[in-house]
């Protein structure tokens, strides 16, 4: 661990607390598999996690991983999993270990995002990498990347053609958030600006684990692989869109965090960004300058002026206009359509994306 991140966790106490704003509220609540109540599945998925993490005997890196998953998070991805069943009238008996597999991935990503970006809180305590050091931080995401895999094993299914199905849901979900990740990384220093360098990563990075766990619930409702495909396609622009939103509350909404403008000190590559640079292409080396400075660099007039320019300069109505538009193609998609309690789960998470920035929308 690098002496200065030696330092600072060293400095900082084994938990703290943190405003609560729209990242933290209380999670949306969705149709719970028959027999269980919301509450019931969601224990029953987040047992089933806690006890993969375990293994077969007790060892520290098991420990990291429960410690990491106690520390609970909206669990909107095992929520999405046992809506998606439900509405498609998939047995209920795969939905636990289903909605499980897709938790546990995202967790993984979690753990190395944390890593990668340096950040240091993750739901009001401490992130891995600061309480176990980077390289069981490593550890702890590769070992969430594999439980998944073990997770269908719980599946209760005859058939290994449809575990075959959700392996290569999960591998191909993985792939494109890990390569989503990595090209956000290299945005900024590589020149890409654009619109569509944007959403390539931000559909890679957070599209494609909101259309796993409704790709897996169609497979399992036996749909054909083709209309599976088709119907979490619809829940891929939904995670765009979540990401869109995402940015703009960073400098316009309520994050629960101690400051605005985090992407702005990360250096972030947002839809503000691409939007702003689009419009105002000379203003390219002042607004690169302040991405490019350290964190710990980038001043509050910094940020400030930034969420100006965004706002007096048309970056942030561009924005939302893509906003409305990605919200209606959501809403109006004919496959949806065809299933309309699906098509009900999709509204009900439009509604909870924009609810942080429908001040802005109106």
């Amino acid at each position: 661990m690098p002496e200065e991140t030696r330092k600072r966790s060293a400095a900082l106490p084994n938990r703290i607390s943190i405003p609560h704003g729209p990242e933290l509220d209380a999670p949306p609540t969705f149709p719970a598999d028959a027999g269980r109540s919301d509450e019931e599945s969601l224990e029953a998925v987040k047992a089933l996690m806690l006890k993969l993490a375990a293994g077969r005997s007790f060892e520290r890196l098991g420990a990291i991983v429960q410690e990491h998953l106690f520390t609970g998070g909206k669990r909107l991805r095992a929520k999405l999993a046992l809506a998606s069943i439900d509405a498609l009238d998939g047995p209920t008996e795969v939905a636990v270990p289903w909605a499980a597999a897709c938790e546990l991935l995202h967790n993984a990503t979690l753990v190395h995002d944390d890593l990668q970006d340096g950040d240091p809180v993750r739901r009001g305590r401490f992130a891995v990498w600061v309480r176990h050091g980077q390289a069981q931080a490593i550890n702890a995401g590769d070992l969430l990347l594999m439980l998944p895999f073990i997770a269908l094993e719980h599946v209760p299914v005859g058939d290994d053609g449809v575990r075959w199905q959700l392996s290569r849901a999960i591998a191909r979900r993985a792939e494109q958030t890990v390569r989503g990740q990595s090209l956000e990384m290299c945005l900024l220093h590589s020149g890409r600006w654009d619109w569509d360098s944007y959403a390539e990563a931000a559909t890679g990075k957070t599209s494609a684990l909101m259309a796993l766990p409704v790709h897996g619930a169609a497979v399992l409702a036996g749909q054909d692989p083709e209309r599976a495909e088709a119907l979490s396609n619809c829940f891929k622009r939904l995670g765009l869109l979540f990401q869109i939103q995402d940015d703009v509350v960073d400098l316009y909404g309520d994050k629960g965090r101690a400051e605005k403008g985090g992407d702005v000190r990360e250096g972030g590559v947002t839809a503000l960004v691409a939007e702003h640079l689009r419009l105002h292409p000379g203003d390219k080396d002042w607004l690169i300058g302040i991405l490019a400075k350290p964190r710990d660099e980038t001043s509050i007039a910094d940020v400030e002026e930034v969420s100006e320019r965004f706002r007096s300069g048309g970056a942030l109505d561009a924005v939302i206009d893509r906003i409305r538009s990605i919200e209606a193609e959501i809403t109006a998609a004919p496959i949806l359509l065809e299933e309309p309690r699906l098509h009900q789960v999709a509204l009900h998470l439009v509604e909870m994306s924009l609810k942080p920035i429908r001040h802005l929308l109106k």
